[in-house]
């Protein structure tokens, strides 16, 4: 009879994963040796939980295949909720592995005893704690669940015992969950077809895309639907997963302050919304609607599997049958001696990007210069913060480029949000990950500068300021970088961002350029 972490390592291996992040504890030592002896699935060591749960987004969003984490009960789990947040919100497909102490010593409330389902709540699509008897169909279950629609986090917990206990190899089905899939049928989904290339024609309608319907296939399909139809087409605020570059459509996202959004919107009479939610303002925001389109808006809303297939569907039933020519975007001039801007950084930063490369952006209010500069890039797919919790960025680098061999990764990084999340600098070095991390340090919190301006604080107060400032001391990231076995330098002017960036890119192995700007 196998034990119960052979088991979980053979099910897991059966329903596609290949790797696991993980930050074990005594409670996970069955697993971690069930990985030794296992094979097959690639064990990460990643020294926080948030970096274990943030790349196996970054993985899962690169590969379409379920990433596991590895996590030391309900602290471990805390430690990682805010990138599942955002990895719920990416609709990633992630399987929590949550070690547990037997049900015997529960009773006792040891100092790392908690209540791990409840915390698992709030941040899975599914979860559960696991016994010996039901294990197999439990870690199945787990899986199914995670692949199961557009994706999603599964979270099991496996108290120790049940991990060395025996368990017998149960047999593996392939029938969906129940109320895994919303997906509308065949019938239903073509009367909606029907009804969006009906409404979508004129300025006055909008093609709201999101999900899978930000791959290259999908965006020339909706560029199909612009070129006949003349509607607006508007891509998320912030994408899961986008193909950009020169052979690929560029729609502008919805702007991120609700104001700019609602004016975007404003006069919309349909919105036809595919792989998306309706678009709503990610605060409240006095005088600006919570639902960003107006409310007598005709709304048409395909479920969270939309993809290029339905925009193909509609395109045709819209008539579109010319295929039109793409607007070649020119990237921003930047000169050699001046000092970096946002600008001139997003332009370097999109000569570098490699042929089907990948760019993480977490830059925040400097990172506007790459949305600029991205339409003139070599082909290559973008990740974003999703879920609004900062210190995604490094992580989701590591689990792209694990998920991507061979391809550069770079992640435009901001500081503040970096400080999240650092450790996953070594878990770079330590993988020989290809990933240049370009740091733009203004040593703030510009974001929430801005937030306090627009709410009516003409001027900061010694309080605002220092709770949004990250000087006194000033991050030296050279010397963490280094410190972590990385190589690191830092560039003030263009042509020494250039330099750096030509040479990260040709160089084996993860590096670190600091771009100080704005101080």
């Amino acid at each position: 009879m196998a034990t119960g972490s052979s088991e979980i390592l053979r099910i897991a291996q059966a329903r596609g994963a290949t790797v696991c992040f993980a930050n074990p504890g005594t409670t996970e030592l069955p697993i971690v040796e069930a990985l030794e002896t296992a094979g097959g699935v690639r064990a990460v060591l990643c020294l926080f939980e948030g970096v274990c749960t943030g790349a196996a987004d970054g993985f899962s969003r690169v590969t379409s295949r379920p990433a596991l984490t590895l996590l030391h009960l309900g602290p471990g789990l805390a430690n990682g909720m805010a990138n599942l947040h955002n990895a719920r919100r990416a609709h990633s497909s992630i399987v929590n592995l949550i070690g547990d102490h037997p049900a015997h010593h529960l009773p006792l409330d040891s100092p790392l005893t908690s209540d791990i389902l409840a915390m698992a709540s709030t941040v899975s699509d599914w979860w559960g704690t696991t016994t010996s008897a039901s294990l197999a169909h439990d870690v199945d279950l787990a899986f199914r669940m995670a692949n199961s629609g557009p994706g999603g986090v599964s979270t099991l917990v496996v108290p120790v015992d049940v991990q060395t206990g025996e368990s017998g190899g149960q047999r593996l089905t392939d029938s969906v969950p129940v109320g895994a899939d919303a997906s509308l049928g065949a019938a239903a989904q073509a009367d909606l077809v029907s009804k969006a290339a009906r409404l979508l024609q004129g300025e006055h309608a909008v093609l709201y895309l999101g999900g899978k319907a930000l791959r290259a296939r999908a965006l020339r399909a909706a560029h199909r639907i612009q070129h006949a139809t003349g509607c607006k087409v508007f891509t998320e605020t912030f994408a899961s997963c986008q193909d950009r570059g020169r052979d690929v459509p560029r729609f502008p996202p919805l702007p991120y302050f609700p104001e700019a959004a609602a004016k975007a919107l404003s006069g919309t009479d349909v919105l036809v919304s595919v792989g998306a939610h309706e678009p709503v303002a990610i605060f409240d925001t006095p005088g600006t609607p919570g639902r960003l389109a107006p409310l007598d808006a005709t709304r048409v809303a395909f479920d969270l599997n939309g993809d290029a297939e339905i925009l193909e569907a509609i395109a045709d039933e819209a008539g579109a049958t010319e295929i039109p020519a793409l607007v070649m975007m020119q990237p921003f001039a930047w000169e050699d001696g001046d000092a970096v801007s946002a600008e001139s950084i997003g332009a370097i930063v999109a000569g570098q990007i490699e042929e089907d490369g990948v760019l993480v952006q977490e830059a925040a209010t400097n990172g506007y210069g790459y949305e600029r500069s991205a339409a003139s890039a070599a082909p290559h797919i973008s990740l974003a913060l999703t879920g609004g919790a900062i210190g995604i960025g490094l992580p989701l680098a590591v689990g792209a480029a694990i998920g991507q061999p061979g391809r550069r990764v770079i992640a435009l990084q901001a500081d503040g949000s970096a400080m999240y999340t650092n450790q996953a600098l070594w878990t770079m070095v330590r993988e020989n990950l290809d990933v240049t991390v370009v740091l733009l340090s203004n040593s703030r919190y510009s974001i929430l500068q801005t937030e306090m301006k627009r709410f009516g604080s003409t001027t900061l107060g010694p309080v605002q300021r220092s709770l949004t400032s990250l000087v006194d001391p000033t991050i030296d990231w050279v010397s963490m970088a280094r410190a972590m076995g990385m190589m690191a330098v830092t560039c003030r002017t263009n042509a020494e961002l250039a330099t750096a960036m030509v040479r990260s890119v040709s160089t084996p192995g993860p590096s670190l350029i600091e771009v100080v700007i704005g101080r």
